[in-house]
């Protein structure tokens, strides 16, 4: 199938407004990523949309930072204290877990460090559908690797968090329990929207499965290059360790800094759903194309009374060292250099 590649920033806001194209990122990893959330398009997108966006209010986000994940950091960086050191990716795993587990909506009964490690490893599983495309491996394998997790997150997490979810529910509906003794997260959420969804329960338990993967794999991603970013940096501006800890705003925008040069998903794929033209393209019908990004400061056009806009190059390990004085770090004013 022919690929149509985009080189420029404008060509690729033009493209990516358009709604007669549709995600084609995950398309070989549609074994998982099919029906999920960040693949679906049109109207089945916007119906599934809307149940996210029930959840996903600023009291969510604020119950988290004050209650949550204070105390889900402090216990998972416990052993890693006593031990005085942590590989980032393994420790990111299990902070993530558990946080993304909650918002999920799957239960872990047992709270136990084999309990962990067995979702630790079904992640990793479910990681490789969102990068099958770019796999180098035999990718039947991996398919049937992923279902094998799919089979066992199912039977061993999925099924009894929904069984528990819809008692409650039932028990909410006969009065016999308060609302808020229901809980709040996506599998609750889109099992109240079911009626209007109509996900069948194999639907359900990969949309849970995609939230616990992506939830987790974008922030350890972003969070191990910062950290690295960050430690790298002070070697060289050793004045800066100390501002970290004396101005949190300072190491806010490292972190924005080190996001800015290491996007989750540096190139993005489209699959037209009907003939379409694009500027400079010609007529396309049912072609991929995906974006080939420009150096950052270089084709994406200023606005007036904004700061320059910036964005990364199309290799992470080709992007430019970070410089937490720059662009991200200084919020607007002219970049002098890095």
């Amino acid at each position: 199938m022919a690929v149509v590649t985009i080189g420029t920033y404008k060509e690729a806001e033009d493209a990516l407004k358009r709604t007669d194209l549709r995600q084609a990122l995950y398309d070989e990893g549609a074994i998982l990523m099919k029906k999920v959330l960040v693949n679906l398009h049109g109207d089945e997108h916007l119906g599934r949309k809307r149940v996210v966006t029930k959840v996903l209010r600023p009291a969510f986000f604020l119950h988290y930072e004050k209650n949550v994940f204070g105390p889900t950091l402090e216990q998972t960086l416990a052993p890693y204290v006593a031990a005085g050191k942590a590989d980032m990716v393994e420790f990111g795993y299990r902070v993530m877990v558990n946080l993304t587990a909650d918002f999920a909506g799957i239960d872990r009964t047992a709270r136990s460090t084999e309990e962990t490690d067995a979702i630790v490893m079904l992640l990793r599983t479910f990681g490789k559908a969102a990068t099958l495309g770019q796999a180098l491996g035999d990718r039947t394998a991996i398919r049937a690797d992923i279902q094998r997790g799919l089979d066992e997150f199912d039977a061993q997490f999925f099924t009894p968090s929904v069984r528990r979810r819809e008692a409650l529910l039932a028990a909410h509906a006969r009065g016999e329990i308060a609302e808020a003794d229901v809980p709040r997260d996506m599998l609750v959420a889109m099992l109240q929207a079911n009626d209007e969804l109509h996900a069948s329960h194999d639907v359900l338990m990969k949309e849970m499965a995609f939230y616990l993967m992506a939830g987790a794999h974008t922030s350890i991603h972003s969070m191990t290059h910062a950290v690295h970013e960050f430690l790298e940096w002070v070697k060289a501006h050793s004045e800066d360790r100390q501002r970290a800890d004396d101005d949190p705003f300072f190491l806010q925008r490292c972190v924005y800094e080190s996001i800015r040069l290491h996007p989750s998903s540096p190139t993005a794929c489209r699959r037209p759903t009907a003939p379409i033209e694009l500027p400079g393209k010609g007529a396309l019908d049912n072609q991929l194309f995906g974006n080939a990004i420009a150096p950052p400061q270089g084709s994406r056009p200023a606005k007036p009374s904004k700061k320059p806009p910036y964005k990364p190059t199309y290799a992470c390990y080709k992007n430019p060292a970070p410089n937490m004085n720059g662009p991200a770090a200084r919020a607007g004013k002219a970049d002098t250099g890095g």
